[in-house]
């Protein structure tokens, strides 16, 4: 890069002006002053020339596109040029390294997982990245510059964003997938321009509507067994006397049944919690599985009380890898309920057997049967075929959400077969991988 001093005038085409200005000089000492006024007019119209010349240069290469070379020049001109083509260097340096940065920074933009949308002054789209684009139906191709609220026009939004009271979001609904759930803040940037910021909040809705659910359906299930209890001890307290032994003890075990309902709902609620929420998997063991399963006959039975015909049916042993108390809770909750909805005088089947595919434990009766709508919801929290022959039965409605994670714990998973009238089939299936043979 090469400097030349402005007020150095004294090398290229300025040395012939300045020797026609000296030669005029002596003209008019040696031969008269006309002849020396000749040649100076000369030399500064010969200087007026080169200026005009170097002036023009300048202006056809401020017509240039950015970044395009100044002229070569002598002298004065020379020296300005060179120093026009150091700015120039240096503009296109910073303006490389702005570009860059910005290219960065929208990069990083479109890898967030929320919407980002910048507003003009007029509401115009002035950028947006690519999930903006899905949360709002927008096409940058298409809508930048466009306003915004001529192509979102829900009225909440319009609302919103023209009232410009920013300092809560807004909820809303999105046009394009109603089951998806909005946050939208605006922030208010650089004048009178706005970023407008949107996530998807679905999932946290669905949560809370089952955190809202599990609250309502917990007090629900308590309420009822409190009420029986309370009501049979305020009965016995205020007229003890008027009650025979019989009715007393009567009352006695109706309020001991409901406490244990309570009970059993609480440990159940435990170990869903321990179960959703992640908790360490016991230290894994070989569990016996014929023992285990003759275990969960014999509590079928006594369950039962004879009402039923219980039947067992071992195709195959060998061990199982897992929590023993994990699995035998899930074991006996399928058995369980085939006792609770299967009539007295109906059959229950209990087996496990092994195969090429792995390991299988099941649960068959003929008892009421499942319409086959409501099997994926089955094991959905406190989930009810029939909400009154549940509670006549004692069921809580959290057995089969333990089977499910139960049986996910152990890399396995639960098949439901069943029709109304016909009866239902409920299996456990694990992977070879769990299973140990004898």
């Amino acid at each position: 890069m090469i400097h030349r001093p402005l007020a150095y005038v004294g090398t290229g085409v300025a040395i012939p002006v300045a020797a026609l200005i000296v030669l005029a000089a002596l003209a008019g000492l040696l031969r008269g002053a006309d002849a020396a006024l000749a040649l100076a007019s000369v030399g500064f119209v010969a200087l007026a020339i080169m200026q005009a010349r170097a002036m023009r240069q300048l202006a056809e290469w401020a017509r240039q596109p950015p970044g395009t070379s100044p002229p070569q020049g002598e002298g004065l001109w020379g020296s300005l040029f060179a120093e026009l083509g150091d700015r120039v260097q240096r503009d296109h340096e910073v303006k490389e390294k702005l570009a860059a940065e910005l290219g960065r920074f929208q990069q990083a933009a479109q890898a967030m997982p929320d919407g980002v949308l910048y507003l003009a002054d007029d509401d115009g789209i002035e950028w947006l990245n690519v999930m903006a684009e899905q949360h709002f139906g927008l096409d940058r191709r298409r809508d930048l510059r466009t306003p915004l609220v001529h192509l979102v026009r829900q009225p909440e939004f319009v609302h919103y964003l023209q009232a410009r009271q920013y300092a809560e979001p807004l909820v809303m609904q999105s046009l394009q997938r109603r089951e998806r759930t909005l946050q939208v803040q605006v922030i208010p940037f650089a004048g009178n321009r706005r970023m407008v910021l949107s996530r998807d909040i679905s999932q946290l809705e669905r949560l809370e509507n089952v955190r809202r659910d599990f609250v309502a359906n917990v007090s629900h299930e308590m309420r009822t067994p409190l009420t029986v209890v309370g009501g049979f001890l305020e009965t016995l307290i205020d007229g003890i006397d008027d009650f025979s032994r019989e009715d007393v003890l009567h009352f006695l075990r109706l309020a001991s049944e409901q406490s244990t309902r309570m009970q059993r709902l609480i440990e159940e609620l435990l170990t869903l919690s321990a179960l959703e929420t992640g908790a360490p998997a016991p230290l894994e063991e070989c569990v016996e599985v014929a023992e285990l399963v003759r275990d969960v006959g014999r509590e079928t039975e006594l369950l039962s009380a004879g009402r039923h015909e219980v039947r067992l049916v071992l195709e195959g042993g060998g061990t199982l890898l897992g929590s023993r108390k994990e699995l035998l809770s899930a074991f006996s909750n399928l058995a369980s309920n085939a006792v609770r909805y299967t009539p007295a005088g109906g059959h229950i089947e209990i087996g496990w057997r092994t195969d090429a595919e792995g390991g299988e434990y099941w649960v068959r009766d003929d008892g009421i049967g499942i319409d086959p709508v409501h099997i994926p919801r089955l094991t959905e929290r406190f989930y009810r075929v029939d909400r009154g022959r549940s509670r006549e039965t004692g069921g809580t409605g959290l057995g089969l959400a333990i089977v499910k994670h139960v049986v996910t714990r152990h890399q396995g998973e639960l098949r439901i077969d069943s029709a109304p009238g016909r009866g239902s089939r409920f299996a456990l299936r694990f992977p070879p991988v769990r299973i140990r043979p004898d």
